[in-house]
């Protein structure tokens, strides 16, 4: 019997491993339009990288959470990047949006959803914790309030690791 639950165990395991996705450097630009690569803003220890757009409401709500949140650890060696996934037609709008909601993280452009195919993003927003190897280690759709708990003991937990 404990023989066939440590072979379930190990199966998990591999399982685990097998599905775990990397992320890849990556060139787009902020939404300021200016250059940028994925190296050049990851952090030293974990990455959140936020999907959103500027049509979707749970995502507005959750970004002044991630802001507190980034406020909190960004001197930890934790950084957070909004990747906003408005087509050319509403991209106008994301810089004062941005703006209007007081976010002082770095946004990313994905106009093209080049960076939300990669890392099988398909709903919003979605919230992915990336961890110093450059692996998805947690992954989070939609947004309900108290969420933003569930993710700071997330991001307590990595870094005690």
């Amino acid at each position: 019997m404990a023989r066939n639950h440590l072979l379930v165990l190990f199966v998990l395991f591999i399982s685990l491993n097998i599905s775990a996705q990397t992320i890849r450097n990556f060139s787009t630009s902020t939404i300021d339009n200016k250059p940028v690569s994925y190296s050049d803003i990851k952090g030293e220890y974990l990455t959140v990288l936020d999907f959103w757009a500027s049509w979707c409401r749970p995502c507005l709500k959750a970004m002044p959470k991630l802001q507190n949140i980034y406020q909190e650890y960004n001197h930890k060696g934790v950084a957070f990047i909004g990747v906003n996934t408005d087509g050319p037609r509403s991209f106008s709008k994301v810089l004062p949006l941005v703006n209007s909601l007081n976010i002082t993280y770095p946004n990313i452009r994905d106009i093209e959803g080049k960076i939300k195919d990669e890392l099988e993003v398909s709903s919003m927003p979605t919230f992915l914790i990336i961890n110093k190897e450059d692996i998805v280690v947690f992954r989070h759709e939609g947004f309900a309030s108290g969420d933003e708990e569930e993710w700071r003991k997330v991001i307590e937990k990595l870094l005690a690791e």
